[in-house]
């Protein structure tokens, strides 16, 4: 018999690991379900090597592969025979990477859930829905609700990414005709000056020769702006970059109450999809504080859950913090009339819609500041170039 590393959850919400011999990690993860333990994981004692695909899913083809595999299920097909037929077609990489060691495991007897809780690369949010459906025995509900799920996620996510197209693009259009008029027009003017040999005005004077030091250093300069980006993003991953990054983005004007909303309907929306699937609310909680993205939240999730363990509300837990007071009002409202999924879900519908609407109107301001900016840029630079050009045929005549 080998030893295996259990992680569960009892019915207060306690987590903790325990050492359990057995013959397979399913017959140890049975043991401690019929018990009335939640499983989160097994794992032989030795240790396990992560999947080689460290790479996130994609959600989009997580999306589709899980709707299909939900119809092959419903079809009554074994699991087992699903994901043979769906590892077999997956086109993207990573989920076929991931898909033929899943299949392998669950032919050896593990349950899906737990062989999905070996690949960091897929969410956590996935293989906790999973192992709900599993112990409550309505997995096709289940999975069909978190399926729901990211559908709406990813709706949302790919309005927020379309809404900024436009403006970058400006931004990338203004960088590079700025840096074309200076390391290419300008030096072209500056030699024209040369043999003339005439006095310029100040700030001609000063255009050409930034232009020839753009044009002198624009390599160098190109090479140092690789190495800063590079380096911010190295910095970035880490725990401290990620944290100080989260605190900017927080305190930015406008943008700030943005990110925060958006960070907020994430975590009602996961909170609700776990909590509809049947998982307590302890997990619940560790599970949708650790999916979203903003360390501040996740933290104050993080402080929540030790004070949901005392037996306090959820509502009086979040009070006190970042979380705007009208989601803690509505989480309250929902705790008090026995409706708390369904006021989660609320939450986030609003704030996504106050989040779609605040960023059409930050956008609606920033993209005429772009082209005012470029236009004063391009008409500085020009002045300054035919500035003495004028004045030459103002002396002609």
């Amino acid at each position: 018999m080998a030893e295996f590393i259990v992680k569960l959850a009892d019915e207060r919400g306690h987590i903790s690991e325990q050492v359990q011999s057995a013959t397979s990690a399913m017959e140890a993860q049975e043991r401690f379900t019929q018990a009335g333990y939640l499983v989160y994981s097994v794992r032989p004692k030795s240790g396990f090597l992560k999947s080689s695909s460290a790479r996130a899913v994609k959600l989009e083809p997580f999306v589709i592969f899980n709707q299909q595999f939900l119809t092959l299920f419903k079809a009554g097909l074994p699991i087992l025979t699903a994901l043979e037929i769906l590892r077999q077609r997956q086109r993207d990489k990573t989920i076929k990477v991931i898909l033929d060691d899943v299949t392998e495991r669950v032919r050896t007897g593990e349950s899906l859930s737990n062989a999905f809780t070996h690949h960091q690369s897929v969410p956590k949010i996935f293989t906790t829905t999973l192992m709900a459906g599993e112990k409550s025995g309505n997995l096709e509900e289940v999975l069909g609700r978190y399926i729901s799920f990211q559908r709406v996620t990813l709706t949302f996510r790919k309005k927020l990414l379309a809404s900024l197209v436009y403006p970058t693009l400006l931004i990338f259009m203004v960088s590079t005709m700025f840096i074309f008029l200076i390391s290419f027009v300008v030096p072209k003017f500056g030699e024209l000056y040369d043999t003339l040999g005439s006095a310029l005005p100040s700030i001609t004077v000063f255009m050409l020769a930034l232009g020839r030091n753009v044009q002198k250093y624009l390599p160098a300069g190109l090479l140092l702006l690789i190495i800063i980006v590079v380096g911010f993003l190295r910095w970035k991953k880490t725990e401290a970059g990620n944290r100080q990054i989260d605190i900017l983005r927080l305190n930015t004007p406008m943008l700030g109450d943005i990110w925060l909303k958006y960070q907020v309907a994430m975590f009602c929306r996961t909170l609700s999809t776990l909590l509809v699937g049947g998982l307590p609310l302890v997990p619940a909680l560790e599970t949708s504080g650790s999916s979203i993205t903003s360390q501040s939240v996740s933290a104050k999730v993080k402080d929540a859950i030790q004070v949901v363990r005392e037996g306090k509300p959820l509502s009086q837990a979040m009070e006190g913090g970042i979380v705007p007071d009208m989601a803690v009002e509505m989480i309250e409202v929902g705790e008090a009339t026995g409706a708390l999924p369904s006021m989660l879900n609320s939450v986030a519908d609003f704030f996504e819609e106050d989040v779609q609407t605040a960023l059409s109107s930050a956008l609606s301001l920033i993209e005429p500041a772009i082209l005012i900016i470029m236009g004063i840029v391009v008409a500085t630079v020009l002045f300054s170039l035919y500035l003495p050009i004028f004045s030459l045929g103002a002396n002609i005549q």
